[in-house]
């Protein structure tokens, strides 16, 4: 008898184990193999709004003292949702709850009059007051569900550097900018906002059999909150003194490439992008526009020649205002000679364009093409931010012609992003190294670990000794060309007034000009590399005017902000 009640026993025990392992394979079948199949069908069956429906990680700025502050984040609040086979009187429906939020009344009769439809969103973002009193309201048919969405505490505070969530098709991701450079790190929970029964009784199973290889994470930035404010303030001063049709700036490290303000104008809120007219303004024109920037290139031209020895900033030559180079011929910005005596040093206090044609003629075409291209001119960067350009300057790799180099030697024909340039800028106030711009720190994983983002940097073709006289000059430009020297600060700058190439007929305008500024400060020790420019500014010639104020108080609030001592 006992015997019996044992086999009886295996036996049912047996086929418990059998139906339990049909049943867990029955769902893994359903859950895993075959969830996309089913979940379009689950959608409007079995609908049950997901509490969770999307995570992401976060994006920091970090202050000067190391605090992280939110960026790029999660907030919370509530939807409207309505059942079309509930609702009763859709007018009187629509009327109610148009009191409380804003809804398009065309898109709601559409859905409300779709009677087997026993789901559809027609309300974002509410705040708990507003669901609160939609609730109050009793009505049939509307039900209220939390959500979360992707907020930018900033509004458009570095917008084209970090970009913004929304949807391709589908796929809901991220889109320009650190948002979509970074998205399998940002990126969370990819499901549906809608769960099925049976995804509900095995919500893990895919993720934890199909688990994607690169870990989830947050990303800190090298953005800091306060520089970045104070960028884009001088950035929309300028712009709106001089009806600028585009205008950008960097601040950057120039000793490991780390961006602590990066802006461009026009601008866009990540919150509300959905509102820009014209989806051009999302692009970042500092990593994925070039342009001629002109007489800024000047500083690593004279570099170059430094370098190879041919000249010495004490070296003279005729200035004669013009100079003709194959039948075309180069002017002064005043179209005036200087004479005899005009020393090297003249060249870039008065920013010369013969003189810089006599520099490329002693350093000879091979040895400026070698040293610029060593500069990485043609070169993408590396910056962690999509769709990144590289420089456009074939007229000094193929070209025969010496009206190429000679028109290169001071800048024109060759165009170059902003990022690019900075970096070739910075490479003079390194002591001669390429460094990488970039914008991510480090990585903090969910899983407790932090990556540390290591950025190589690569020798150009001048040396230390070089880069130190060619800072010296661009100092001597600060103090005696501008004539705006710091008491207590050494500054090395440049600036740069470029003509602005026509792309339907291949030559310039005459009346449009892109105006850059470039310095680094404290000059022989520097922390900081500024570049700024402005596309077609109206009523004002040269970029000394432009810019020389601006970059004077963008460079006495990092002095001050970052307690930087005197050099001398």
């Amino acid at each position: 008898m006992k015997s019996s009640f044992l086999t009886r026993s295996r036996i049912t025990l047996f086929f418990i184990i059998i139906f339990a392992a049909i049943l867990v394979t029955k769902l893994f079948y359903v859950q895993v193999v075959h969830s996309k199949d089913y979940e379009t069908a689950a959608e409007h069956q079995y609908a049950t709004p997901s509490s969770n429906i999307y995570e992401r990680g976060t994006v920091y700025f970090k202050t000067k003292d190391g605090n992280l502050v939110s960026a790029a984040t999660q907030t919370s609040g509530y939807k409207v949702a309505i059942n079309a086979t509930k609702i009763v009187n859709s007018e009187s429906t629509y009327q109610k709850l148009s009191k409380i939020t804003s809804i398009n009344r065309d898109d709601f009769i559409t859905k409300s009059e779709q009677k087997l439809d026993p789901y559809e969103e027609i309300a974002h973002h509410l705040s708990k007051e507003q669901a609160d009193a939609i609730s109050a309201l009793k009505l049939p048919g509307i039900s209220i569900f939390k959500e979360k969405w992707r907020f930018y505490p900033g509004g458009d505070l570095a917008a084209h550097t970090l970009g913004f969530v929304g949807f391709k098709g589908d796929i809901l991701g991220g889109r320009y900018g650190l948002e979509r450079q970074y998205e399998t790190t940002l990126a969370r929970n990819t499901d549906n906002p809608y769960v099925n029964f049976f995804a509900e009784v095995f919500s893990n199973i895919q993720k934890t059999l199909f688990k994607n290889d690169t870990p989830e994470g947050d990303v800190v930035t090298t953005i800091e909150p306060q520089v970045e404010t104070f960028l884009e303030k001088k950035l929309s001063e300028v712009k709106d003194k001089y009806q600028v049709d585009s205008i950008g700036g960097v601040i950057m490290n120039p000793a490991d490439g780390s961006i602590y303000a990066m802006g461009a104008m026009p601008t866009f809120d990540p919150n509300n992008f959905s509102e820009v007219q014209d989806a051009s303004v999302f692009a970042n024109p500092l990593v994925e526009h070039v342009l001629e920037f002109g007489s800024v290139v000047k500083p690593l031209v004279m570099a170059s020649a430094l370098n190879q020895g041919v000249v010495t900033a004490k070296t003279t030559y005729n200035d004669k205002g013009e100079v003709t180079i194959e039948k075309h011929q180069i002017f002064n910005f005043d179209k005036k000679g200087r004479g005899p005596g005009t020393t090297m040093q003249d060249v870039l206090n008065q920013s010369l364009n013969t003189g810089m044609v006599f520099v490329e003629e002693q350093l000879g075409r091979i040895n400026l093409r070698n040293y610029l291209l060593s500069f990485g001119i043609k070169d993408k960067t590396g910056i962690d931010l999509p769709n990144e350009t590289s420089g456009l300057v074939s007229n000094i790799l193929t070209s025969p012609r010496e009206i190429e180099y000679a028109n290169a030697a001071f800048g024109q024909g060759i165009a170059l992003t902003p990022i690019e340039l900075t970096r070739a800028l910075g490479s003079l106030a390194n002591g001669g190294n390429l460094v990488v711009p970039h914008i991510a720190e480090e990585i903090k994983y969910d899983n407790g670990t932090t990556k540390k983002m290591i950025y190589p940097t690569t020798p150009t073709k001048i040396t230390k000794a070089s880069a130190d006289e060619i800072t010296r000059m661009m100092v001597t430009v600060m103090d005696k060309g501008l004539k705006m020297g710091l008491e207590h600060f050494s500054v090395a700058v440049k600036t740069g007034t470029a003509q602005v190439a026509d792309n339907t007929t291949g030559g310039y305008y005459t009346d449009r000009h892109t105006h850059s500024f470039v310095g680094f400060f404290p000059a022989y020790n520097p922390k900081f590399i500024v570049f700024l420019y402005a596309v077609n500014p109206k009523g004002v010639a040269y970029a000394a005017t432009t810019w020389t104020q601006p970059f004077l108080d963008i460079t006495k609030f990092l002095l001050n902000y970052y307690n930087i001592p005197p050099d001398r």
